[in-house]
């Protein structure tokens, strides 16, 4: 390793410098300690930079254990493999991807690291990137040697030495499999959102749902045409009311229930609510927690809606109330048994008038 003085001889031993050069050289020298440092513009064009590379600090980009921290630190797998398919060089990323540590994949072919189906598809790969040097990106599947099978994306590229000659290949792998399960879970959650919008168009009763932002996510056309005319108007621009704001489609009474489900998450709030001149029944859902909630507005003023919701609460009490309907009948004298056949039979009575 050359000292600062044997780097200052060797500089009066390549030129003459004056001495202002002399003292310029020396105070790069005292600040860096190594000749590897100099900058070339201080000196006459006719220079020659020599140096020893013995000289360079361990770390330096030269060292080739510097050069396996790097790729060691990258959080994606990393190989080189030479123009037979041995491994030559890898990372930690990629032992820990294929459960093989360094010692059990370097000098190894991909047959002795990979199951034989994905190795095959490494081995064609490799030779058409070889037959046509370049670069090769491509998604396969990769099968582990635990059974399980990867979705992954390769990008390589060959290497060339000095003679300009292909030396072998180096490739990342991508792990993409989560990202295909996402994909698929989207796909699914579209088609289901795409039936659901459908069935809600179908639905009789006017059926609104918001975000957080209180913006319309999709309503139906039972639904504006219950808020009135220019909502109606509206909605023939705005397919579904997309984006609109609850808050100037809706009655106060309305929007302070989305409000309140909204903020409290509770399941259901219902409601009967007189509103121009219209007796309207409003049941309002949580559809996710404090994010997406529902609107169900059923108009009661209509006859055979009145019979429909009089059997239904009807049915609401003889199963859910009885309790209370028994202890109604206790206090009145009567046998519970006798106050259930009232009730099934106006029940009974009612869907009787329906069929007719």
């Amino acid at each position: 390793m050359f000292c600062k003085d044997s780097c200052t001889t060797l500089l009066k031993s390549v030129f003459k410098p004056d001495n202002n050069h002399l003292l310029n050289i020396k105070n790069k020298l005292n600040h860096s300690g190594y000749f590897l440092n100099f900058h070339a513009s201080f000196y006459p064009k006719n220079i020659a930079m020599i140096y020893d590379k013995n000289s360079v600090l361990t770390g330096n980009i030269d060292d080739p254990d510097f050069h396996q921290k790097i790729i060691d630190a990258l959080p994606i797998p990393i190989f080189y493999r030479d123009t037979e398919g041995i491994y030559q060089m890898c990372n930690k990323a990629h032992e820990k991807f294929t459960g093989r540590d360094k010692a059990n994949i370097i000098g190894k072919s991909v047959f002795d690291i990979h199951s034989r189906e994905t190795a095959e598809t490494y081995f064609q790969r490799d030779q058409e990137l070889l037959r046509n040097p370049g670069e090769q990106i491509y998604e396969t599947h990769m099968k582990r040697l635990d059974g399980s099978t990867l979705n992954v994306i390769l990008n390589k590229a060959v290497i060339r030495n000095n003679d300009n000659e292909v030396v072998g290949i180096v490739g990342s792998i991508n792990d993409i499999t989560e990202l295909k399960k996402t994909q698929k879970h989207l796909e699914k959650a579209q088609e289901s959102m795409e039936v659901s919008s459908y069935m809600l168009h179908k639905i009789s009763a006017g059926v609104v749902i918001i975000d957080n932002n209180f913006k319309v996510v999709d309503s139906n056309e039972s639904f504006a045409r219950l808020m009135g005319e220019e909502t109606e108007d509206l909605y023939q621009t705005i397919p579904g009311l997309k984006d609109a704001s609850v808050q100037v489609l809706v009655p106060d009474v309305i929007f302070k229930m989305l409000t309140s489900v909204m903020a409290s998450g509770e399941e259901t709030l219902e409601r009967d609510l007189k509103i121009q001149n219209r007796l309207i029944h409003v049941s309002v859902v949580t559809l996710y927690k404090n994010k997406i909630v529902g609107a169900v507005i059923r108009d009661m003023s209509a006859p055979k809606l009145v019979r429909d919701e009089i059997i239904s609460r009807a049915q609401r009490i003889n199963k859910q109330n009885i309790e209370m309907v028994q202890k109604i009948a206790f206090l009145l004298g009567e046998n519970a048994a006798e106050i259930e056949e009232l009730l099934n039979s106006i029940i009974e009575s009612y869907r009787y008038d329906d069929d007719e």
